[in-house]
């Protein structure tokens, strides 16, 4: 059940008690917004950080920033929070052009890598903090802190200070407070950065939950691919002030249409080659451990017959066989191994010398190397021919 304040102590309610049935946190309230960037540029002295940036994130969706340290992916979240002004562009939130409005007007819910809790306060006094600011009433604080605290499973700590709660509290904590102003958009600055591996992959599932349940347009900047592809709806990759690509985890991952792009997300083997023909949207390339047929990382800019290209090949897609294959085969033999339990990782020494990553699933063997000449192979649809 919610918690109210009555006076300086906190108790607490039935939530059928709240005015208005709905509550602080109800569906009904939150009007998802859509975010547009338009050709933003932000500029600190004479490095430009954002280079005429453009992007569109759809109401209620969560959107993952993804990139490299320095990329420029901070720098565009706290432009959209107002705490950035860009020299050129604007930034939309539905139809209001909010590019020169102050941060405290955006109406924006924000998180950050630190918990940023006030210790001398209780959790709930922590999660009103924002409300007092607003000036709303202290009938109404009550209702959205009790539903706030609630809506991330936190109800019965409200007495307690952020010194007696764990890492994974206190970040639930800071999600309440980002919460309980009713936000247009929620913008979350590597909120997990602190969390131990196991509060991580608890916290991706109850963010997710939260932002799905209340329908809110989401923007999350992290460094953590797995974070990125377990729990976004689409990502945009950065680099240097630009977007290199926009899709979804798995067009992202298994269709990168750029060198960097492939190697920031996930492991890769690159095999530079020259491209042999092109027939029925497979693309044959030569490379130095033989040819392989695959397909356009970019369809919008394929590659002519006799362009030097790239291949890209993901280590789990290769598989290994005793025998030889007709199509996209290189024959060689495993030398180091390690061994994962659920995987082993091969380094593959193919005849020639070339050492490609391979991960074998359910593996049957602990030392790869004993199983003398071996052939792998990989499907076309796993062979991705870059451009770039």
């Amino acid at each position: 059940m919610p918690w109210c304040r009555g006076g300086s102590k906190w108790r607490r309610v039935n939530r059928f008690d709240l005015a208005g049935g709905v509550g602080c946190l109800g569906k009904r309230e939150h009007l998802m917004i859509s975010i547009q960037v338009k050709q933003l540029t932000k500029q600190f002295g004479s490095v430009v950080a954002l280079h005429g940036l453009d992007l569109t994130i759809n109401p209620g969706e969560l959107f993952f920033l993804l990139g490299p340290s320095g990329c420029g992916k901070t720098t565009l979240l706290r432009s959209l929070a107002g705490f950035y002004i860009p020299e050129k562009g604007q930034i939309l939130f539905g139809d209001e052009d909010v590019t020169r409005l102050a941060p405290h007007k955006r109406n924006t819910g924000m998180m950050f890598q630190s918990y940023a809790l006030w210790p001398h306060m209780s959790v709930a006094e922590n999660v009103a903090f924002g409300l007092e600011e607003r000036k709303v009433s202290a009938d109404e604080i009550k209702r959205r802190v009790g539903e706030a605290l609630e809506s991330v499973r936190m109800e019965k700590y409200a007495e307690r200070k952020p010194n007696q709660l764990s890492g994974g509290q206190q970040q639930r904590i800071a999600l309440a407070r980002a919460l309980v102003i009713r936000p247009r958009c929620l913008l979350l600055d590597e909120p997990l950065s602190n969390l131990d591996a196991k509060l991580r992959l608890e916290m991706r599932t109850e963010i997710r939950r939260v932002c799905k349940e209340f329908k809110l347009t989401t923007v999350y900047v992290t460094h953590d691919q797995k974070e990125a592809l377990s729990i976004a709806d689409r990502m945009a990759i950065l680099e240097s002030g630009h977007i290199l690509q926009v899709g979804t985890p798995r067009d992202v991952y298994k269709r990168p249409t750029r060198k960097t792009v492939a190697h920031f997300i996930g492991e890769t083997d690159f095999l530079p080659g020259k491209v042999l023909g092109i027939a029925a949207g497979f693309v044959t390339v030569e490379t130095e451990v033989g040819k392989f047929d695959g397909i356009f990382g970019d369809p919008a800019k394929p590659p002519a017959v006799g362009a030097e290209v790239t291949v890209s090949i993901r280590p789990e897609c290769w598989e290994l066989h005793r025998n030889a294959e007709a199509r996209n085969v290189v024959r060689g033999r495993i030398g180091d191994s390690v061994y994962l339990g659920e995987v082993a990782q091969y380094d593959f020494v193919t005849t020639n010398g070339t050492k490609l990553k391979i991960f074998e699933r359910n593996p049957r063997f602990v030392d790869g190397s004993s199983r003398g000449e071996l052939y792998a192979t990989v499907e076309p649809e796993d062979v991705v021919v870059l451009t770039e």
